[in-house]
C-alpha cells in the first residue's frame, strides 16, 4: 500500500500538471468526519467465502455491474461492451439486446416482461425484444446526470436513483472526495409519464430495493456508509429514517432476499489510507481531484470484496469476504436465487455464484 507521503507527493505533482497543462476540475470540498469502522466481532472478522464462487460466463461478460434473475433462472446483466446479456443456468451466455455505450448500471424486470435498465448517458430505459424506449432522461427540463439503480413497484411506479447531479460515471469518486451530497431518489409514474423527486441530498445515491410487502423502500448512500428507509404505506408514509448506518463498506446495490431480508454489496472504502487523508483537508481534496484516475488506482474497492445480509430490522446477519481480491473484487451486486448468491462486479469478466448452505459464517 502507498504511504501518505507518497500519495501526497504524487497528488501534488498531479495538481501542478493540472494547473499548467489541463483545466482544473470545479470542486467545492467539505471536511467530513466519518464514525470509526464498526467493531462487532462479526464485522471485525474476515472470511474467504467469496473466493469459493463458481465463475459463470467467464470471459464473456465485461463488468456485469447489475443483475436480475427471472423465474426461469435466466440472469440478465448489462455489460461494458454495450450489450444486455442473458446468462442461462447451463452457463451459456446470449447477446440479447445491443444498447451501445459503456455506462449501463442497474437492471430489473418490469411486470410486462420487459427490462428496465439504467444508462448513465441515455437515462432510464425500457427494453424488450423489439425496442429500446427512454422512459426518463430529464426532470423539470434538466438532464438526469447519473441514473444508477432501479426497481418497479407492483402498481407500476418505478423508483430509481440519480447518484450525483454534479459528477458523472467516469469521475464518480469525486462526489465522495468533495463531500457534498448530490444524490437523489426519483420516481417515474407510467400513467402521467412524469418524473418527480422523492428524496434529495443523498451521499451518492446507489442501490434501491423494495421491502417484501412494499411498505417501504431502501436506498443506499455509498460514501455515507449507510442506507435510508423511506416509507410508502401505513402511518409512517412519506417519512424517511436510517435503515442501517456505519456499514463496514460503501453500500452499492441492494436486493431483496427470498426471506424478506436484504443483500447489500459493499465497496471497500473504509480501509483506504488515502480516504482518511483527503477528508481531513480541503487542500488535499483539491490536490487529489486534479487527477481522478489516480484515485481509481488507489481505490481499495478494486482489491477486495464484501457482501452482507441485513435483516428488516437493519441488523447484519451474515458477511462474506474476499479479503485480498483473489477471486472477487469491486463487487457491486449480491442477489439470492434458489439457495445461491450471485455476484456482479465492475472488475470482473464473470458472474460469481456461491452456494449459501455451505457458506454461512454465522454457523
Amino acid at each position: 500500500m502507498p504511504t501518505l507521503r507518497s500519495i501526497f507527493l504524487v497528488c501534488l505533482l498531479a495538481f501542478l500538471l493540472k494547473i499548467f497543462v489541463f483545466s482544473p476540475i470545479s470542486l467545492s470540498p467539505e471536511i467530513i468526519q466519518f464514525p470509526p469502522p464498526p467493531s462487532s466481532p462479526l464485522l471485525l472478522s474476515t472470511n474467504d467465502y467469496l473466493q469459493r464462487v463458481t465463475k459463470v460466463g467467464e470471459g464473456t461478460l465485461e463488468g456485469p455491474e447489475g443483475l436480475y434473475i427471472d423465474k426461469e433462472g435466466i440472469i440478465y446483466t448489462a455489460t461494458r461492451d454495450g450489450w444486455i446479456k442473458r446468462v442461462h443456468q447451463n452457463g451459456s451466455v446470449e447477446d440479447w439486446k445491443m444498447i451501445g455505450g459503456q455506462s449501463m448500471l442497474g437492471i430489473t424486470m418490469s411486470a410486462d416482461g420487459s427490462v428496465l435498465v439504467c444508462d448513465v448517458d441515455k437515462g432510464l430505459l425500457k427494453v424488450d425484444h423489439n425496442s429500446v424506449k427512454v422512459l426518463s432522461s430529464h426532470m423539470n427540463g434538466t438532464k438526469i446526470r447519473f441514473v444508477d439503480d432501479v426497481i418497479e413497484a407492483s402498481d407500476g411506479t418505478v423508483y430509481f436513483s440519480d447518484a450525483s447531479t454534479k459528477f458523472g460515471f467516469h469521475n464518480w469518486i469525486l462526489d465522495m472526495v468533495e463531500g457534498i451530497p448530490h444524490g437523489r431518489l426519483l420516481k417515474y409514474d407510467p400513467n402521467t409519464k412524469e418524473t418527480t423527486m422523492v428524496l434529495d441530498g443523498l451521499g451518492f445515491a446507489n442501490g434501491v430495493a423494495l421491502s417484501q410487502d412494499q411498505d417501504f423502500l431502501v436506498v443506499c448512500e455509498s460514501w455515507k456508509f449507510r442506507c435510508m428507509k423511506h416509507w410508502l404505506k401505513g402511518e409512517e408514509r412519506g417519512k424517511t429514517e436510517i435503515f442501517i448506518e456505519n456499514l463496514p463498506g460503501g453500500p452499492d446495490n441492494i436486493n431483496l432476499a427470498p426471506d424478506g431480508s436484504f443483500w447489500i454489496a459493499l465497496l471497500e472504502l473504509r480501509t483506504n489510507t488515502w480516504l482518511d487523508f483527503v477528508h481531513k483537508s480541503k487542500l488535499a481534496k483539491h490536490l487529489v481531484s486534479s487527477f481522478p484516475k489516480l484515485l481509481e488506482l488507489l481505490n481499495g474497492a478494486k482489491r477486495k470484496a464484501m457482501a452482507v445480509n441485513v435483516g428488516t430490522n437493519g441488523e447484519i446477519i451474515r458477511k462474506f469476504d474476499d479479503p485480498d481480491g483473489t477471486v472477487m473484487s469491486f463487487v457491486t451486486t449480491a442477489l439470492e436465487f434458489e439457495g445461491h448468491l450471485y455476484l456482479g462486479s465492475l472488475n470482473s469478466n464473470f458472474i460469481g455464484k456461491l452456494q449459501l448452505k455451505q457458506s454461512n459464517p454465522s454457523e
